[in-house]
């Protein structure tokens, strides 16, 4: 899924930064994570391909084949001893974060 992101989280709907979730695309090298920002990771996967389209609501999104997809959503905050995953349940386990 190409056409959407994860983003910043403050006093506007999406912010910067802009967190894409594909390969092929060159890292913003000027991107620097700081104490205190939040922002969302919001993986998409498709069984077919990556074109989508947005319905007349405005809102939901289709994949233009027609195939399945998948996608979810975490927030983090950026701290002085790492990352904090803020939508966190019990059962998952975020151990990798802990170095």
């Amino acid at each position: 899924m190409r056409d959407f992101c994860g983003h910043g989280i403050g006093a506007g709907f999406h912010e910067d930064p802009q967190v894409l979730h594909y390969d092929g695309y060159e890292a913003r090298a000027d991107a620097e994570l700081l104490e205190g920002m939040c922002l969302t990771i919001e993986p998409m996967v498709n069984v077919g391909g990556y074109k989508v389209k947005v319905l007349k609501d405005d809102w939901t999104a289709v994949t233009k084949d027609k195939s399945l997809s998948a996608q979810w959503e975490h927030t983090l905050l950026v701290t002085a001893t790492g990352v904090e995953v803020l939508t966190r349940r019990d059962e998952e386990d975020f151990s990798f974060l802990e170095g």
